[in-house]
Formats: C-alpha cells, structure tokens, sequence
C-alpha cells in the first residue's frame, strides 16, 4: 500500500465519525457503509502504526502498571522480595535497574513475563 497522506488519514478520521452510526452489529457484512467503515478504519491504523508506534513499556512503567494491577504499594513490594521500598522506588522511577535475581523475583511476584522483562 502506498503511503497515507496526513490529510487522507484526516479525511478517514472524519468519515468513520459520519458512518459509526450507520453501522451496528446486525449490518451485513457487504453493506456498503460497513465495508467503507472497514476501509477507512485500515487507512486510520495503518497511518497510526506508522506515525504514532506504541513503544514497549519499560522495565519501570511495568513495575509500576503490575503494582497497580495488583493493587500493591510499593512497601509490600520491597518487603515481598526483600529489598528496601527506596529500592523498588529506584526501579520505578527508572533510576535503576534490577539485577537479574531482582528482576526473577520481580516477574514471579508481580506476573511479569521474563520476556516482558527484557524488553522482547
């Protein structure tokens, strides 16, 4: 496919406003306007995966997110995996990182993927 235009991205934007209401679940699937919502919604995600890319989390913002999935402070963290809470805070502000033990406890008491972990 060639290139999106920021104007037909725009453009794209604006028709899926206009055809939303247009289309529900009980739509034929080779309904014009539901085909047309199709096509635009591709233009709109193909510009955005090229214009905005969504990055992986760093180790930081994962512990951070993985704290507040499980709703934990960052003291019951710390004494968790037996480090001190200004430890966890240095992971979580991004001023330091796990070493590799930190980082097994981190994944197991926090659900964290080792692949996550690394940034795979």
């Amino acid at each position: 496919m060639s290139k999106i235009t920021k104007e037909q991205y725009e453009f794209a934007l604006a028709r899926i406003e206009e055809l939303l209401p247009l289309v529900g679940d009980e739509t034929p699937a080779n309904d014009r306007n539901a085909i047309e919502l199709t096509m635009m919604s591709d233009v709109v995600v193909d510009y955005e995966k090229e214009y905005f890319p969504i990055g992986k989390p760093s180790v930081a913002e994962l512990i951070e997110l993985s704290l507040e999935e499980k709703g934990m402070t960052q003291k019951q963290l710390a004494k968790e995996i037996g480090v001190s809470p200004s430890r966890i805070n240095d992971y979580v502000s991004g001023r330091a990182e796990p070493t590799l033990r930190i980082a097994r406890l981190l994944c197991q008491v926090l659900n964290i993927t080792p692949a996550q972990m690394l940034g795979c």
